[in-house]
């Protein structure tokens, strides 16, 4: 599990194809390694990643074909957003994330207003309905509060810290983006589903 505060921005340093996914260096950059053991979770631009060895400020994650299918960002020299799983004794300062991405979304618009920028990205109608105003959304790994929801599209505000420590500054329309809807809402969406 996750909070979707963005911890450190990495960078894809290496990456071998498989016959079914691929093998990954991923260089930490300001992230703490120094409690990261073989077997822990790493979200990498919101992805939930085991880590498989560790180097010298850098860790090796294995993507699975079906991973690599459904997220975006794992290029050779792409910037990634980073962080460590959390334990149950971290405050949740953003929402529970499983790092478990439903889909790609694409940046439709980002425009400065003010201080602040609006990012504005189409998904699915199927992924929309997870998706409330003033609830929560996770954009490659990062916590967001949604500001508008459209049949196929939501808006979300950033705030200047969160552009700066995160790799969402460089978004420009066209882009593809890893989207985790809140998992509370699947949750309540299976239950009313069981009494019908």
């Amino acid at each position: 599990m996750f909070t979707g505060i963005v911890e450190a921005m990495g960078e894809v340093r290496e990456v071998v194809p498989g016959q079914r996914g691929a093998s990954m260096v991923i260089g930490a950059g300001g992230l703490d390694l120094s409690d990261v053991r073989v077997g822990d979770s790493i979200a990498v631009n919101g992805c939930c990643l085991t880590v498989v060895g560790l180097e010298s400020a850098a860790f090796r994650v294995d993507v699975s074909q079906e991973t690599l299918e459904c997220t975006s960002g794992f290029a050779r020299g792409a910037l990634v957003n980073l962080e460590k799983a959390l334990r149950l004794s971290d405050r949740l300062g953003g929402h529970l994330v499983s790092g478990h991405v439903d889909a790609r979304g694409q940046v439709t618009r980002m425009e400065q207003i003010g201080e602040s920028w609006l990012l504005e990205v189409r998904i699915s109608a199927e992924l929309a309905k997870y998706i409330a105003r003033k609830g929560s959304v996770t954009v490659n790994g990062v916590s967001l509060t949604v500001n508008r929801v459209q049949i196929d599209r939501f808006e979300v505000n950033l705030i200047p810290h969160t552009l700066e420590i995160t790799n969402l500054k460089d978004l420009r329309p066209g882009a593809l983006v890893n989207i985790e809807a809140d998992m509370l809402a699947r949750y309540l969406e299976r239950l009313a589903g069981s009494h019908e």
